[in-house]
């Protein structure tokens, strides 16, 4: 940073060398603070037998997180300049999320938005404010229109999500689609101007820093409830099976993640939408595998008050969700031959049959993941043309 004032313009996609910044990492660590209690909202949620109420109050709460952290990331790989305002800028974004995470007990227990909405106008505002700034340094027309589309875009949205906090709570939820739809909408909107320029392999890399981070919490929440469930309960054998077909499905959800280039799919902006829009369920899901492990613990301990089968779904419908989506989303591009493009389908359906299994559920879950990147990796092996090393 040589001057502390810059003037914020398109960086070229055509840059050597992007990689993530200091900034856009402990951007994301703070965002898994709210990601974190998200998760444990969950789990209290459906370890009371309130699985549909929790359920759609996670869906709310992490869109909120995901797409701000999404529009932060699509506007820095464009325009970050890392000079002193847009430093502060971001950190005001930061202290937005943390904001939001305070709330996010509130919105779960007492469906009360209120807080969450603050921290999101903190967030969404500096984003306003990075934009209109980018508008005025645009040299170019059409992406000063873009830039300010953005601008008015989140403004407006902003205002609608008001009838969050202000809607009758059997409103809300309708509120949260008409008002995600919107939100969706703005970049389809904005880009028909001028298309940012964001950079394919730099998204890639911050699409799976942050994957990353949100399977390590997802750990870190199992590891946890393990320790609880062995020093206050004396329950080492009934959460060994848990804890290992949780580790087994974590490393298996890491694998299938990483194994093919991911940029290679981000060739145009329909493509980079449908992509990042998509990792909305990829992420949450990641996120859920662990407050299902959580609660699979839970149960297995006699704290929570659901069967073995809801324990076991609450594990394998996230992990299905995430190996399936996926395949759908990048990896099945880079598959050659019906036997490699059935491997995640296949191990999909059979973790949710997994759900069956009873106090031996997450483990067989595990080891069907764990079969499936064996197989992978032995198919691929086999056939020279595919891209990428398994599964």
């Amino acid at each position: 940073m040589t001057r502390p004032f810059l003037p914020l313009t398109s960086r070229s996609r055509e840059e050597a060398h992007r990689a993530a910044t200091p900034l856009e990492l402990f951007f994301d660590l703070c965002f898994v603070v709210a990601v974190a209690q998200a998760g444990a909202e969950l789990v209290h949620a459906v370890a009371e037998d309130h699985a549909g109420t929790g359920v759609a109050n996670y869906a709310m709460v992490f869109f909120a997180i995901w797409w701000a952290w999404m529009n932060f990331t699509w506007f820095a790989s464009a325009y970050d300049n890392d000079d002193v305002l847009y430093r502060v800028v971001t950190l005001v974004q930061i202290a937005g999320v943390l904001i939001l995470a305070a709330g996010v007990s509130r919105a779960f227990e007492e469906h009360d938005f209120l807080v969450v909405y603050l921290g999101y106008v903190v967030m969404r505002l500096a984003l306003v404010f990075q934009w209109l700034r980018a508008a005025r340094h645009a040299a170019d027309p059409a992406e000063r229109t873009m830039c300010r589309r953005y601008a008015g875009g989140v403004l407006l949205c902003q205002v609608g999500w008001l009838g969050l906090v202000l809607a009758p709570e059997s409103a809300r939820p309708w509120v949260f689609l008409v008002m995600a739809l919107a939100e969706l909408s703005v970049p389809l909107y904005a880009e028909r101007a001028g298309t940012s320029a964001w950079h394919a392999h730099h998204i890639a890399e911050r699409y799976g820093l942050f994957t990353l981070i949100v399977l390590g919490e997802t750990v870190a929440a199992a590891t946890v409830a393990v320790k609880s469930g062995i020093v206050e309960n004396d329950a080492l054998d009934e959460l060994l099976p848990i804890a290992a077909g949780g580790l087994l499905l974590v490393f298996a959800a890491w694998w299938v993640y990483f194994v093919v280039p991911a940029h290679d799919r981000l060739t145009s902006s329909r493509q980079a939408f449908l992509w990042g829009y998509g990792h909305y369920l990829i992420l949450m899901s990641a996120a859920a595998i662990g407050a299902g492990l959580e609660i699979a613990v839970e149960q297995a301990v006699g704290e929570a008050h659901v069967s073995t089968l809801s324990a076991s779904a609450a594990v394998t419908i996230p992990s299905a969700l995430f190996l399936l989506l996926v395949w759908l989303l990048h990896a099945r591009y880079f598959k050659v031959g019906t036997a490699q493009q059935l491997v995640l389908p296949v191990a999909a359906l059979a973790i949710l049959m997994c759900s069956f299994a009873g106090r031996w559920a997450v483990l067989a879950a595990g080891l069907v993941a764990a079969a499936a990147v064996a197989t992978g990796v032995t198919l691929t092996a086999r056939n020279p043309a595919t891209r990428g090393d398994g599964a």
